[in-house]
């Protein structure tokens, strides 16, 4: 019973989302009418921080955040879900992330600014994961430079964690990633950027040649879990999606929080798609992330 479990340390961006919802997308050049604005904090990073934290794990998050008004509101947003935010450093004369979301039929469409989250460096990650000990898990995302995820990535594998690595966006992607990477959680569109096979069970097996294990989230249809030769897809249940933001990054942070709770990766999986369904049925990035407490009872809903 007394048995400790590990922590999250999530590695990442930060954003404030500027979402619009319209009929459909505009064409270059031309102005329509949208609805239903709304600002909330995104970005893959925070969003996995909290999902994480929501999840039932104890979350230390590394990012960049500016000097700005968006960047007091962002880390004031991530200590209310009781992230730990001493590693969340403000940049100088630089303006916080931002990503502007066309939401169209319950998806959405995204162009990132990157802002601070351009700033983030080896030095800060390398203060974070400090207090990082063998077990404990890492969760990194590419909205952050790439020379800071590898040596997040490198950092985590010397020192013992499971690293854990959300390939997205995947342009630009390095393959110097792979081997400090223990488990890979792409997209479909991700997996056949990474792999170039289109049908994700292939794609999925196909990357568990250069990592352990691969989980290739499909949206609405589940999951895929590729290890040690097995390749297995998990439904997850049936809900009406009004808005997909988050959905991914809920599914990264719940399942962090449920390994680092000792729980198998099939329970985790589990967990970790009930919770990206119950994300989907709600706006907005982090305040449609669900808590433990609303994700068991749907599990016991949906069993």
């Amino acid at each position: 019973m007394g048995e400790k479990m590990g922590r999250v340390f999530v590695v990442g961006s930060v954003n404030m989302d500027l979402v619009i919802g319209s009929e459909r997308q505009p064409k270059i050049g031309e102005t329509i009418r949208g609805s239903g604005f709304f600002t909330n904090a995104g970005g893959k990073g925070a969003n996995q921080a909290v999902a994480a934290r929501r999840s039932g794990a104890d979350c230390v998050f590394c990012a960049a955040v500016g000097d700005d008004m968006f960047g007091k509101i962002l880390r004031e947003g991530l200590e209310g879900y009781k992230v730990d935010t001493r590693f969340v450093q403000a940049a100088a004369n630089t303006p916080s992330g931002v990503a502007v979301i066309n939401v169209v039929g319950g998806n959405n469409c995204i162009i990132l600014g990157e802002g601070a989250n351009g700033t983030l460096d080896e030095q800060s990650v390398a203060a974070c994961l400090s207090e990082a000990e063998a077990g404990d898990i890492l969760l990194v995302q590419l909205e952050i430079p790439a020379k800071t995820v590898l040596f997040a990535l490198k950092t985590g594998k010397e020192k013992g964690m499971v690293t854990i690595l959300n390939p997205a966006p995947a342009q630009g992607f390095d393959a110097a990633y792979l081997p400090y990477t223990d488990i890979i959680t792409p997209n479909e569109t991700e997996s056949e950027l990474l792999s170039g096979e289109k049908d994700p069970k292939a794609a999925a097996a196909l990357l568990a040649e250069k990592v352990g294990c691969v989980i290739v989230t499909a949206g609405g249809a589940g999951c895929i879990l590729s290890e040690g030769g097995q390749t297995k897809a998990y439904p997850c249940p049936k809900v009406k999606a009004v808005d997909t933001t988050a959905a991914g990054d809920t599914f990264c942070g719940a399942f962090a929080a449920r390994l680092a709770k000792g729980e198998t990766k099939e329970r985790a999986i589990g967990y970790a798609l009930s919770a990206a369904s119950l994300a989907v049925t709600a706006r907005g990035a982090q305040q449609s992330i669900p808590d433990e407490e609303a994700v068991a009872r749907f599990m016991r809903e949906n069993r």
